[in-house]
């Protein structure tokens, strides 16, 4: 198995070909810039589409459904955005690649339940993309399990993970956290809440870390309580990373990314022989 990098990202090179993307861009530039670029870098053709109509007609005469689309958020035929609600409402995981942006087109973009929004503000806004394309079609491969009491918190995680395209687990505590890494071998994040009745974070994380080191296992402590010591603790104790409530999306999905993108590295290494196992 190889491995390359994309925007500073490693993912293992198996062929991404089979996968069917659509592009929805009215730019004859930034139509050929993604398209080749996604060619090279990920062996992906893609569907490109200049309108509205194009865009309805590729998503719903397809021989197999989208695996994503990635989409202006204006389109000829649809120049109020409803590009976006009709990929939602089709059920085809979407990135926004677009050229204007505000904090109240982010929030708009946002409650539209989208993958990603990459904007057209850098010569490196095309591997941006590439690398944002490349992490939802290999997410899968990725194992994540949440721990929290509260049922609500475990469900809202679990959605947003899942619209990442990520596997994931939910445990209600510390215990059945251990038994769920102890059946589920392949879990490489573990995100745990602090306060939990049976088994706080902090013993949660030590009691991990007896048996899977950070090189097998990252582990982000999340926590609503306003102590900033907990996050040194969390460290302390094992942990890699920390999170407040509440959660700023992009931030999340950052912080996810660069701790499962560290294992993949230590992985390369390892195949390498840098590294020990």
């Amino acid at each position: 198995m190889s491995f390359f990098g994309v925007s500073g990202m490693y993912y293992s090179g198996q062929s991404l070909q089979n996968y069917r993307i659509v592009l929805a861009e009215d730019s004859n530039l930034f139509a050929s810039m993604v398209s080749q670029r996604l060619k090279e870098l990920l062996d992906i053709d893609v569907i490109v589409c200049r309108d509205f109509e194009e865009l309805q007609f590729a998503v719903e005469n397809a021989s197999f459904p989208a695996a994503l689309a990635i989409s202006n958020v204006n389109l000829p035929g649809a120049e109020k955005g409803e590009a976006l609600g009709y990929l939602t409402d089709m059920s085809v995981p979407t990135i926004v690649f677009t050229g204007t942006f505000s904090e109240n087109t982010r929030n708009s973009l946002l409650a539209r339940d989208i993958v990603d929004y990459v904007t057209k503000d850098s010569i490196l806004a095309v591997d941006l993309l590439a690398e944002g394309v490349c992490r939802f079609l290999t997410n899968h491969r990725h194992h994540v399990m949440i721990v929290d009491d509260s049922p609500t918190a475990r469900a809202v995680l679990t959605s947003q993970l899942k619209r990442y395209n990520f596997q994931t687990s939910a445990a209600k505590g510390g215990l059945d956290a251990l038994r769920l890494l102890q059946d589920s071998p392949d879990i490489g994040l573990v995100i745990t809440d602090y306060n939990m009745p049976d088994m706080d974070g902090f013993e949660l994380t030590r009691r991990i870390r007896a048996t899977h080191g950070p090189h097998q296992l990252r582990i982000i402590g999340v926590s609503s309580s306003t102590n900033r010591l907990l996050s040194a603790r969390f460290l302390k104790a094992g942990g890699n990373d920390f999170l407040l409530r509440p959660f700023i999306n992009e931030e999340f999905y950052c912080r996810v990314n660069q701790n499962l993108d560290t294992l993949t590295k230590i992985k390369l290494l390892t195949m390498q022989g840098t590294v020990s196992a």
